[in-house]
């Protein structure tokens, strides 16, 4: 998109982001946006296609959509990502939460079935979606959660506060600090390899929530090992991972010991998260 004179009306400034390569839907979020609208209001936009676009929307739609177009994630141009119903405001400091991820949170959900007030960890919170889902779910659970990074916890916090929800927070190396007894231990961790091909393509996100040694699971290793004294009798211990990586997340989850180790499959049918009950009660 070039400076100079606004389009004449909406639709031709969706078709001037389209030539630029942002696709139909990313082009009206954004539009939506520079109109001081919301996001998902793009019935509005369609009816009123050939309005006149006032030259300030024409500014401030062409900035956002140069930056979509070299990467930039539209959550963060927007300021806000839609988790499990929750309206959660992100910025470059977090992971922007992807609707894959609500499959851990549906998974937590059934492992929580039938306890009473469960104590549960969420770790690597970033903008707080699993802690908040959780807590939203379960207004009775004791949901804690933590991350090392305090712009992520100032984030998560934000959230947590907006949306008046009783999650506590602390700064912490994954469970260091962490008490004993909880029901569930759920957590996103970083679990890309170094040097992924796709790495490039996340570069807007904070590198320290996604990368994890050499095979991606140096972060998902320190949790298996750590988790069991963390646990109460019967607890879950719950992981998101990458792709490829059910198998190798079963092997760390058998050999520490978790019986009942499996996987669940995301929106593409894919094993995006597995784990692993410990010590289960005789029945």
């Amino acid at each position: 998109m070039t400076r100079g004179a606004a389009p004449a009306d909406l639709a031709q400034a969706l078709q001037a982001a389209r030539a630029l390569g942002l696709d139909r839907l990313d082009a009206q979020m954004l539009l939506l946006h520079a109109l001081g609208r919301p996001a998902g209001d793009r019935a509005w936009l369609l009816a009123h296609d050939r309005d006149a676009l006032p030259a300030p929307a024409w500014a401030a739609f062409g900035a956002l959509a140069a930056r979509r177009a070299a990467g930039e994630p539209v959550a963060y141009l927007l300021g806000e990502k839609e988790f499990r119903g929750l309206a959660l405001a992100v910025d470059p400091r977090v992971l922007v939460p992807r609707p894959d991820t609500e499959t851990i949170v549906d998974w937590a959900l059934e492992c929580l079935a039938g306890r009473a007030a469960p104590r549960v960890l969420d770790l690597g919170t970033g903008s707080g979606a699993i802690a908040l889902a959780v807590q939203q779910a379960r207004p009775d659970a004791q949901v804690e959660a933590v991350d090392a990074s305090a712009d992520a916890l100032a984030v998560a916090r934000a959230n947590a506060a907006r949306l008046d929800l009783p999650v506590r927070f602390r700064q912490a190396d994954w469970l260091a600090g962490a008490a004993a007894g909880h029901d569930l231990i759920v957590s996103n961790p970083p679990y890309i390899a170094e040097g992924d091909p796709h790495l490039p393509a996340l570069r807007h996100e904070p590198a320290s929530a996604l990368v994890s040694g050499a095979d991606g699971l140096d972060d998902i290793r320190r949790i298996v090992a750590g988790a069991p004294a963390h646990l109460a009798d019967g607890g879950w211990l719950l992981l998101e991972h990458g792709h490829d990586q059910a198998g190798a997340v079963h092997g760390l989850l058998a050999r520490a010991g978790f019986a009942q180790v499996q996987s669940r499959r995301d929106l593409a049918g894919i094993e995006r998260c597995s784990g692993g009950q410990w010590r289960p009660s005789p029945v």
